[in-house]
């Protein structure tokens, strides 16, 4: 059975509790007549002594919301006490507010207590030995160690345990927003090559089939061969395009009742640079001329360098379409430590093209730059370069 709220760690009612159980024992150990339990010297009233059991029951309340008024109050009525004969009762609760103002109190409240019953230990040590003038009035330092130095001692003891267990669930607290943040970053680089690929997978099919499909409603006149030359185009851009699409939505989507999945290094599934005859047909029957230039001996490519070198193919041509001159030189060149692809056309304004918003720029330096390639894009003499220049990890 749960405790009700009111006495959950932490809440004045446990603290209420905690006193009122030590003013029910000190009362209890009243009964059993156990005080003085030193020599009367000033034989007060025996009811005295609950006047100070009361004050230290009343410190243990106080113990987390006043810890410094606890502390004084339980310190005063315990050396009143002391000076009438001593009480055990009193003696007892008065460890408990030694104990609590160590654990609640500040640092320097734990170090000055540990001083003073350090020093009042020796003394007491020293006093009863010269008065007794035996060893055994040492025992008045072991009373003072009972008293006030083993409370202490237990409190400091708990207050560091509860402060390593703070700065440990701190720590993990960090750790946990550090891995949160990992992972929300590692979501955010995710979305954005997806959306790269999607870019890079749709937009230059999606082109081809918008500027086909504009010409052929914008030219008048147009005969049949005509327009079924610009359809045909639409068709194999379309088809391509939801090909490709098939085969990412592939990649991406998770497996489910343990069926066959398929895998992004797939030599059926994937795209590749000896692949890029396609793309330069599609480019042609849109209507850009490539001349294609390749040097060295075409070999096979670690899967990344493969499909990002096709797709920077792809969204270059792409570009040299929309926003060229109907014409454009190709490169690709086989070489010992890596591969080299380029597109050159001429910078013109591009047929019944849309504007583009650089995304496709930026895909293509974010594909050459996660390889630890070089990408270089920009106009030089009235026409528009790119080159890519992606390291394969051969030895040259």
């Amino acid at each position: 059975m749960r405790p009700p709220t009111w006495l959950g760690p932490g809440t004045a009612g446990r603290d209420l509790a905690l006193a009122g159980v030590s003013l029910a024992g000190g009362l209890v150990l009243y009964g059993l007549d156990t005080q003085p339990y030193l020599s009367r010297h000033l034989n007060p009233p025996e009811p005295l002594f609950l006047l100070t059991l009361a004050a230290v029951c009343v410190a243990v309340g106080l113990r987390r919301v006043a810890t410094r008024t606890s502390l004084a109050l339980g310190t005063v009525a315990a050396v009143v006490d002391l000076a009438m004969g001593g009480a055990l009762a009193t003696a007892l609760v008065y460890t408990q507010v030694l104990y609590d103002a160590c654990v609640f109190g500040s640092a320097r409240t734990w170090r000055w207590l540990l001083r003073v019953a350090v020093g009042l230990t020796v003394l007491g040590t020293v006093t009863g030995m010269l008065l007794a003038r035996d060893w055994r009035g040492a025992s008045v330092g072991v009373l003072v160690v009972l008293v006030a130095v083993m409370p202490v001692l237990t409190g400091i003891s708990v207050r560091q345990y509860r402060d390593q267990a703070a700065a440990e669930r701190a720590r993990a607290e960090q750790t946990a927003r550090l891995v949160e943040l990992d992972r929300r970053q590692a979501v955010i680089a995710e979305r954005a090559r997806m959306a790269r690929e999607l870019h890079d997978v749709i937009a230059n099919h999606l082109s081809a089939v918008a500027i086909h499909a504009t010409a052929a409603l914008s030219v008048p006149g147009l005969d049949r061969s005509q327009v079924e030359a610009a359809l045909r185009v639409i068709r194999e851009s379309s088809v391509q395009g939801l090909a490709e699409m098939r085969q990412m939505i592939g990649l991406l989507r998770e497996p489910a009742g343990g069926g066959p999945t398929v895998d992004a290094t797939d030599e059926t599934t994937r795209a590749r640079l000896s692949e890029v005859d396609g793309v330069v047909d599609r480019a042609r029957a849109a209507g850009l001329a490539v001349r294609v230039t390749r040097r060295g001996e075409p070999r096979a490519l670690p899967v990344g360098v493969d499909l990002a070198a096709y797709r920077i193919v792809q969204e270059s041509l792409t570009n040299a379409l929309k926003h060229g001159a109907g014409e454009a030189d190709l490169l690709v060149a086989y070489e010992p430590a890596g591969v080299v692809v380029g597109v050159d056309n001429p910078v013109g304004a591009g047929r019944n093209a849309p504007t583009g918003a650089g995304a496709g720029l930026i895909g293509m330096r974010e594909r050459a730059v996660l390889l630890n390639g070089r990408f270089s894009a920009g106009a030089e003499r009235g026409r528009w370069r790119v080159r890519v220049e992606l390291p394969t990890g051969a030895t040259p």
